[in-house]
């Protein structure tokens, strides 16, 4: 399995801040600065495991090249490897790899357009 888990939807809006405020209003999803973060506290496997979801403005560049107002997120091991191998059975993979405090992120395009971030979080 390449996949550990679903680490984020991230998706559009024209007004991330109204948007936040009814979805808090509505259904008592409260934020911190990045977005929400929903924890795994029923899963024995993942205790510090964790799901992001977070609105981002409709003219954000973060989805590029994708067009599609949304991006997924997974949980993966291996980064690199799997970058590698994706390349070798023909994925279209981008370049850009970055290694930060939350764990290492890559990105791949699916078939339909849509940007697909990898996330191999830091142990």
């Amino acid at each position: 399995m390449r996949v550990t888990g679903f680490g984020g939807l991230f998706f559009k809006s024209p007004d991330p801040e109204k948007l936040y405020q009814w979805y808090e209003t509505h259904l008592g999803i409260k934020r911190s600065e990045w977005g929400v973060s929903f924890k795994w506290a029923d899963d024995p496997h993942a205790a510090d495991g964790q799901t992001a979801w977070s609105i981002f403005k409709s003219d954000t560049k973060y989805f590029n090249p994708s067009q599609a107002s949304f991006m997924m997120n997974f949980r993966v091991e291996g980064l690199k490897d799997m970058l590698a191998k994706m390349r070798s059975e023909g994925a279209q993979v981008d370049e850009k790899y970055e290694e930060t405090e939350y764990g290492n992120f890559g990105w791949v395009m699916d078939p339909d357009g849509n940007r697909v971030e990898l996330w191999e979080p830091k142990d």
